[in-house]
């Protein structure tokens, strides 16, 4: 991580948060408005396309040959971090994440950026190293991308991937009987908004940045190795936006323990003061009418809807695998909290989402 805190934009030093409204994936058009102004659009049929937006998954996919599919997706945000360089390194780590959870491998980037006409080309030079390092790390390479100049700033890549078609995975695809396993902590939203209002502990943001930095290749490369029939990343839709999108997508219910999920230090004491992100008002409009949360603290709930940036990938695994695959992910060492958090269950109407508390 850079030890720059500050950026220098007109000759004055600003917190890049600071020149952000929303920060992160918080950014996000709700997923309730986002439907809305995609209805009745229609969509191209062809037959290679194995996956399109009207699936609501993280990427596109397009079969090129019957062993190769392109893997498409895009992503960029206002800075969630005041040092530019981890700015620019959680907005390329984001973006890679859509590939990771169909299961592909990134292998070409374009950057999408823009700066303010006056920011100094130092800070704009550190977002750039961010986003490159990132790509480099993922095994892929950035060639090229557009910028323009605006008021508030924004980065983030356009990924192409490739992945077998006969072996992608999709956020539809989950079985009555699945394990679902979460590979990161939660509370990102809670700590950068406490962070934003000057009230966070610098290592909770500390902590937060480094989770937000770890791609999440290495707990796909160690999924495609397991029985698993659904992945999604949970984003800016929250855990709860996310999961209902699963549900839906596979016409089943999923039951998730509001205890299961780690979360980052001090979370939910924020949730608890309701220093919470305007995101998670989104995602609860949203999604909240498709959720059974009685006898779950209200705190803990909120955790549950609020938007992640750079967030873990949500996986519908065999029962029968979900040990091992939890053994293997913890082996690993780069996915330290991966937890089982729910099970899929038939679905017989009602909320699509069951939530549990055993305190």
């Amino acid at each position: 991580m850079a030890e720059n805190n500050v950026a220098s934009a007109g000759g004055n030093d600003v917190k890049l948060t600071k020149l952000a409204e929303c920060a992160g994936c918080g950014a996000k058009v709700g997923a309730g408005e986002l439907a809305k102004l995609l209805k009745d659009i229609k969509v191209q049929r062809d037959p290679n396309l194995l996956v399109g937006f009207d699936k609501s998954d993280d990427a596109a996919v397009y079969r090129v040959t019957d062993d190769v599919a392109i893997v498409e997706t895009v992503d960029f945000f206002p800075p969630i971090a005041d040092d530019p360089y981890t700015y620019g390194a959680i907005a390329a780590t984001n973006a890679l994440s859509d590939v990771y959870a169909m299961g592909g491998e990134p292998k070409v980037a374009l950057n999408v950026m823009a700066v303010p006409e006056d920011m100094s080309s130092d800070v704009v030079h550190e977002i750039l190293r961010g986003g490159y390092e990132k790509v480099y790390e993922a095994g892929a390479s950035i060639v090229g991308g557009h910028s323009i100049y605006d008021e508030e700033p924004k980065y983030g890549l356009a990924v192409t991937g490739f992945v077998d078609p006969h072996r992608m995975l999709t956020n539809s695809g989950a079985h009555p009987g699945d394990v679902l396993v979460l590979t990161k902590a939660l509370g990102v939203g809670v700590i950068t908004t406490a962070e934003k209002g000057g009230l966070a502990d610098p290592a909770d943001v500390a902590a937060a940045e480094r989770q937000m930095m770890c791609l999440n290749r290495w707990a796909r490369d160690v999924i495609v190795r397991h029985d698993v029939h659904a992945t999604t990343d949970v984003t800016g839709f929250g855990l709860m936006g996310h999961s209902l999108e699963m549900a839906q997508g596979a016409d089943v219910r999923v039951a998730i323990d509001a205890g299961a999920p780690a979360l980052l230090a001090h979370a939910r004491d924020w949730a608890r003061l309701g220093i919470l992100p305007a995101g998670m008002y989104r995602n609860r409009h949203f999604a909240e009418a498709s959720v059974d949360a009685m006898g779950v603290p209200q705190d803990l709930a909120d955790l549950l809807f609020c938007p992640e940036t750079s967030g873990g990938l949500l996986v519908a695994v065999a029962e029968d695998d979900a040990d091992s695959l939890i053994a293997d992910l913890l082996a690993d060492g780069r996915v330290p909290d991966a937890r089982v958090v729910g099970r899929v269950e038939a679905y017989d109407g009602g909320p699509r989402i069951r939530l549990s508390f055993a305190g």
